[in-house]
């Protein structure tokens, strides 16, 4: 495939070998102007000690007739099994991207800048697509904007993550005595950066294993939904607040039980 003519990535499937882990494929499609599609087969190695490296690959994948844009995750072909899909079927869900395959996650991928690249535009549309706000939803022009300053407006704008509050946008002005007159409005936080979110490690997660989730996701500033994600991309099924403080009234009972067998002896 020409690099240098103007492509776009339609499809891309990455497979693992079922039995050797560390031997990976992975099948690009890419559409041009012309509307014409090429399908690119690679192979890497994904050396658990070692930088990866990109290998010379056979055509396997592309001589088993099947559609690149109808294979899910979980599809078994011969000895290969994938385990990431894009494609027309299967949009860019940031949850669904296996941390491995995740550049913020696995600086190894920087060596490889083949799949590297194509998986970092499946990760910026998928932050477009989530950062998205709904488009059924009109937006509205709460305050009418003055002759002096046309610059002083609100929009009412809805967010399924929490209940609907009015957004003030860049230019409003910041008189606290606005908030007085419509008493009730909650101001919207800014959303996080997705660059800002990529940035959360599981030690910055650790240090609020002791509150509740909400409380975390505030003192992250970050939402409930991002938390959640962070959560899974960790390995981390549910929050630990609940199994902590159970715990530490166990560890209470405990040495309540131990003070006092000591002084009855």
């Amino acid at each position: 495939m020409d690099s240098h003519q103007p492509h776009s990535l339609s499809a891309l499937l990455v497979f693992k070998h079922s039995l050797n882990f560390e031997s990976v494929r992975s099948l690009h499609a890419y559409r041009f102007e012309d509307g014409k599609e090429v399908e690119v087969e690679r192979e890497f190695l994904f050396s658990e000690d070692g930088s990866y490296v990109e290998m010379a690959a056979s055509p396997f994948l592309r001589l088993q007739n099947f559609c690149i844009s109808e294979v899910c995750a979980g599809r078994v072909i011969a000895s290969w099994v994938c385990f990431f899909a894009f494609g027309p079927h299967h949009p860019p869900i940031l949850d669904r991207i296996p941390p491995i395959l995740m550049i913020s996650r696995n600086p190894k991928l920087a060596s490889i800048p083949a799949l590297a690249n194509d998986l970092q535009i499946i990760f910026e549309l998928g932050c477009r697509l989530e950062n998205k706000e709904p488009s059924h939803v009109p937006s509205e022009e709460i305050n009418e904007p003055n002759k002096d300053d046309q610059s002083k407006r609100t929009l009412f704008m809805f967010d399924l993550n929490c209940p609907p509050c009015l957004v003030a946008t860049p230019e409003t002005s910041e008189n606290q005595e606005n908030d007085k007159e419509a008493p009730g409005i909650i101001m919207k936080k800014k959303r996080a950066a997705s660059e800002d979110v990529a940035k959360i490690a599981l030690e910055d997660l650790v240090k609020y294993f002791d509150v509740p989730m909400v409380e975390a996701s505030r003192n992250l500033k970050i939402g409930l939904t991002v938390l959640k994600r962070k959560c899974r991309e960790f390995g981390i099924p549910r929050w630990p607040h609940r199994k902590i403080k159970s715990l530490d009234g166990l560890i209470r009972d405990l040495q309540v039980l131990s003070l006092l067998f000591t002084t009855l002896n």
